[in-house]
């Protein structure tokens, strides 16, 4: 009998999960995508805008649940997290005069003094201001975890496969379905954006990688290597 393939599969949520599979095409990586999560909007009351000399952003969720409150805050620059987060920024009207690259801390490490207001979601990265810099939190949105399918649970469980983790939040979550679904661990391995996001997904799984910058080409690279080793074939 012919072994079942191993499944390839990212479990971000959108926009960010058709951007991730797009990248895994140029890629040449079969990667599929089920998003286990769903941004929902919460409500929040807006400070005054003459408290901040600037937006902080560590996600494009938080500009599309922060709601008609975010006009309020259209004439404060904004320091995006990274690109996607900065395009969510541009198109909703806000000005972008500082992109990271995908590392909160560092970003607000290389800023000016100021006063700034940070839009999140309940789930968030801590972060510490450096000497001169204050950041008040504002929580506008929750990621609400979704199951994942029978059908793709039974195609891991036959045929193991990679998974990609983007958050810490999405480890959790993906160990706890496993859990759930009784999909042993020793079948799975895991491509992680971050060792914080590796670690929450606990032990026991049958291999795992680290990118080596937290950004998606990084991922992606950490992704073929495991994919190549579970049977998947070299990526283009």
């Amino acid at each position: 009998m012919t072994p079942a393939p191993p499944l390839l599969l990212a479990i971000r949520p959108q926009p960010g999960l058709s951007r991730t599979l797009a990248a895994a095409r140029r890629a040449a990586l079969p990667m599929e995508g089920e998003a286990l999560f769903e941004a929902h909007a919460l409500p929040w009351q807006p400070p005054d805008p003459a408290d901040y000399d600037a937006l902080l952003l560590g996600s494009g969720a938080a500009v599309r649940c922060a709601g008609e409150a975010l006009t309020l805050f259209r004439h404060l620059p904004v320091h995006a997290v990274g690109r996607a987060t900065a395009q969510a920024a541009t198109d909703a009207g806000l000005t972008v005069v500082s992109t990271g690259r995908g590392d909160l801390q560092s970003l607000l490490g290389s800023l000016r003094p100021g006063r700034l207001l940070r839009l999140a979601g309940h789930a968030h990265v801590q972060v510490v201001p450096p000497p001169g810099c204050t950041v008040d939190l504002r929580v506008v949105y929750t990621m609400r975890p979704k199951p994942l399918s029978a059908g793709r649970a039974a195609r891991l469980r036959a045929g193991g496969g990679v998974v990609l983790l983007h958050s810490a939040a999405a480890a959790a979550h993906w160990a706890a379905e496993c859990e759930r679904l009784a999909l042993p661990r020793a079948k799975v391995a895991l491509a992680a954006l971050a060792p914080r996001v590796l670690a929450a997904a606990g032990p026991g799984w049958r291999a795992h990688a680290v990118a080596a910058a937290p950004n998606d080409a990084a991922l992606l690279a950490a992704t073929a290597r495991l994919w190549q080793e579970a049977g998947g074939g070299a990526a283009a």
